[in-house]
């Protein structure tokens, strides 16, 4: 499939660091250490208080691990959060806090964790969250998950949640602030560890891949970078024009940071999108 990303105007002329600055989530949000600190530390407590289902492997490498936290009800539906940072940062458990919206909703929350680049290629990540997914289909009801899943994820995460829609055991998606085309990537300093290859931006850019027919809401930060909005209103205008189901939902006011308040809240907006995603 031919991409249908139109690159920013004038991108094959624009300096390496306006390049790099269209990506630079952390440093073009000035608060963003704060931010990333305080839900780190969020996520400490919480996950040392539903210690139940953690790091269970799904796979042999270290990061190949779940961390699962069943709501009430085994079929209930369960929320695949995963993580971000543009595949080669971060951790499943310093995530852990997003779990209390969806739990307080009555739902079932499960992290995925996945090798991070340069130890793995782009693809090589993919292969682990199908992997997950598989075992999480398989294994998940004896840890109290039996209910549809939906595959949320941030940033990267957003990309590979997209991605995740075309597995058999994901009912639908939630892909908040993620990567649709992988092209203006490799134009930016965050190709120094991904090293992506033709292929993989011609096979692994869900913009570029075929339409997968299940709802997808695509979310992004209202306050975001440019190009970040750009991504996400592309994607959805690529699968609205084949009528395929699902909203586009910006979040007012919020960066790439603060859109996740959203799901970790109860009631928040990005929640109550997942469960409209059922409906």
């Amino acid at each position: 499939m031919t991409s249908a990303y139109p690159l920013a105007e004038g991108w094959a002329s624009w300096p390496q660091k306006a390049r790099d600055d269209a990506y630079d989530n952390t440093g073009m949000v000035p608060d963003s250490a704060g931010q990333i600190a305080a839900r780190n530390a969020a996520s400490v407590p919480f996950r040392a208080a539903h210690g139940g289902h953690l790091d269970l492997p799904y796979g042999e490498a270290e990061r190949e691990k779940w961390d699962l936290y069943p709501g009430r009800d085994p079929a209930a539906p369960c929320l695949v959060f995963i993580h971000g940072g543009y595949w080669q940062r971060n951790r499943r458990e310093d995530f852990a806090r997003l779990a209390e919206g969806a739990l307080a909703m009555g739902w079932s929350v499960a992290m995925p964790g996945y090798t991070l680049a340069p130890e793995a290629s782009l693809a090589a990540i993919c292969r682990q969250i199908s992997r997950a997914l598989d075992w999480l289909a398989a294994n998940g009801a004896t840890h109290g998950i039996a209910g549809p899943l939906v595959a949320s994820g941030w940033s990267a995460g957003g990309h590979l949640a997209a991605l995740a829609a075309e597995h058999p055991a994901v009912t639908a998606a939630l892909a908040i602030s993620g990567i649709h085309e992988l092209a203006p990537i490799r134009d930016t300093f965050l190709d120094e560890k991904l090293r992506l290859t033709e292929a993989e931006i011609a096979n692994l850019s869900p913009i570029r891949r075929p339409i997968v027919q299940k709802p997808i809401a695509v979310a992004y930060g209202a306050a975001e970078l440019p190009e970040l909005r750009r991504q996400s209103r592309v994607f959805h205008r690529v699968r609205a024009e084949a009528q395929a189901p699902g909203p586009l939902i910006p979040i007012p006011g919020a960066d790439h940071f603060r859109v996740l308040e959203s799901l970790w809240t109860p009631g928040g907006v990005l929640l109550r999108a997942a469960a409209e995603l059922l409906r």
